[in-house]
């Protein structure tokens, strides 16, 4: 049976599958001839065997520069190391030799936003020929070019003391060489590795001196001489190896116990997943029916189950891990007696005020949340402002967004106006953020934008029993399709709006390994870091 939800995650697929393969099989083989692994090659030699990498970023700037900068020329994400939680940043040399586009500077700092969030160790696999110089517009200058990765390198280690390793494993050049120096300690590998402020071209070109690039700035060099590296490697195996070293020396981290006294699986079979969602994504579902397949056992013990019942709120576990859990149900809700029925995806007062009292206790009790997002937006008309919808959305946002625990946003649906505000939307700085395929985020959606922009000249064409003019009908037609376009789960990943489009069979192991990582951090979570009061209490 094909669905919705199996045809995007189908194309999506394909879509990843082609964005791994980075600049392509000759790029690949080229860096194979220099004795060097690929970006990819090198986080699976990192990272513990059979273990998840969650990859942060895949399809950012995938629909852009002609298709010439696949992942934006950097793998970027989170991997078990030694059995702990790691960020890892490796530049993927077959993409334009590593170099930065602007949006490489988008994915690694998110990455070491994750790490400072989340108070685990970062690794940074250098290998890369600096800024694409044609694009340094949107590299060099700005709040959040490049110097705000030296900034979070220089916070981390003198505020936060999060652990920054750096492996020097091919280029490191200009202002990218005081990524690893601003690291903690830094590992070079013989023969295939450079790091200076200026390659022997430049040297040439500015002293007029000749040097060749492994006495310039080659792993001996700055192991020996200099003293800016700290360890050199024979090869990249050697390398990786002696980074899986060096984080076996870190303290141990943080226990993450399982709170759950039952057996820990998914209650529905994976085979029934994709027959979850409708055909058409304005059709009804059972949101419970979602939460069965996330949650430990399936099981969800709700929170005022009777009451505002288009707002779920429960406590749940994910692979043992307790979270208060809060996801929007579809369909007409049943009102009580004597009142009208509700619209399922739309927050009401008496809902914002059930769950703002739901996150003020999970922020009370230190209980991670995971909102599941298929929302249209807060509800509107005389009745809902005459029950006070702004002071109570107000009240939702509020204790949201100074809610000082994990929060993980999983969009499985609709992510519309306000209402995505509310659900923990980007702006708010969840822990993470990821959409199933079938995920659409947006102000509203397409035909209701149409109904705000050409309403009334629809409405004055149905008044005189004509069609719209054909000038009218051909803005409405371009309006849907760019809607339909920018609603696309890849358009928000395209553009780092979301994480990663997460399979729906993949979800729980996803969502355990970003709370076990979220968990690092005791707190606060609020923004991409909180310093101490006193260095001493980190």
């Amino acid at each position: 049976m094909t669905t919705r939800l199996r045809e995007l995650s189908a194309e999506v697929r394909e879509l990843e599958a082609r964005l791994r393969q980075g600049g392509g099989a000759d790029k690949i083989a080229r860096q194979h001839s220099q004795g060097k692994l690929t970006a990819r090659e090198r986080i699976a030699g990192l990272c513990d065997q059979g273990t998840r990498f969650l990859e942060i970023g895949l399809l950012v700037a995938h629909d852009e520069y002609e298709g010439q900068a696949p992942g934006a020329g950097v793998v970027t994400g989170v991997g078990t190391v030694r059995g702990r939680e790691v960020v890892i940043v490796a530049n993927d040399a077959t993409v334009k030799a590593g170099s930065w586009w602007p949006e490489t500077i988008k994915k690694m700092l998110r990455a070491q936003e994750i790490a400072m969030r989340c108070r685990i160790p970062i690794i940074y696999l250098v290998d890369s020929a600096g800024v694409n110089l044609p694009y340094q517009g949107g590299v060099f200058p700005g709040q959040y070019g490049a110097s705000r990765l030296f900034y979070y390198n220089s916070i981390m280690r003198k505020y936060l003391r999060i652990p920054q390793l750096a492996a020097v494993m091919g280029p490191c050049i200009a202002g990218g060489a005081y990524l690893p120096a601003l690291s903690d300690l830094i590992v070079m590998v013989k023969g295939t590795s450079f790091m200076g402020l200026g390659g022997p071209n430049l040297v040439k070109g500015a002293t007029g001196q000749t040097i060749d690039a492994e006495t310039l700035g080659g792993a001996s060099t700055h192991n020996e001489i200099s003293g800016v590296a700290h360890y050199a490697a024979d090869n990249d195996d050697a390398c990786l190896a002696k980074l899986r070293e060096l984080v076996a020396m870190l303290p141990p981290p943080r226990a993450v116990a399982s709170t759950s006294d039952g057996a820990e699986g998914a209650a529905a079979p994976t085979d029934t997943i994709y027959d979850l969602l409708p055909a058409d994504h304005r059709m009804s579902y059972d949101m419970h029916a979602v939460l069965r397949v996330i949650l430990d056992d399936g099981r969800i013990d709700e929170f005022q189950a009777g009451l505002a019942r288009e707002m779920i709120c429960g406590d749940a576990h994910i692979e043992g891990i307790g979270v208060g859990v809060i996801a929007n149900q579809r369909g007409l809700i049943k009102g009580r007696p004597g009142e009208k029925p509700r619209f399922g995806g739309i927050i009401y007062a008496e809902s914002a005020e059930k769950v703002a009292y739901f996150i003020d206790r999970c922020d009370r009790e230190r209980i991670p949340i995971v909102f599941i997002q298929d929302v249209s937006g807060f509800m509107v008309g005389p009745e809902a402002e005459h029950e006070g919808i702004i002071r109570a959305g107000a009240r939702f946002v509020e204790a949201m967004a100074t809610a000082r625990v994990p929060k993980l946003v999983l969009t499985v649906n609709h992510a519309s106006g306000a209402g995505y505000y509310a659900m923990a939307g980007q702006g708010f700085d969840p822990d993470f953020i990821f959409s199933w395929p079938t995920g659409r985020m947006a102000v509203m959606e397409g035909e209701a934008a149409i109904q705000a922009v050409h309403g009334p000249a629809i409405e004055a064409a149905k008044g005189k029993s004509q069609a719209v003019p054909k000038a009218t009908a051909e803005s409405i037609n371009e309006m849907r399709a760019d809607y339909e376009h920018q609603l696309d789960a890849r358009y928000a990943g395209a553009r780092g709006f979301i994480d990663a489009i997460v399979y729906p069979e993949d979800t729980r192991d996803v969502l355990a390994l970003a709370l076990r990582a979220s968990l690092q951090n005791p707190g606060p979570h609020l923004g991409p870091f909180v310093l101490p009061a006193h260095v001493d209490d980190v």
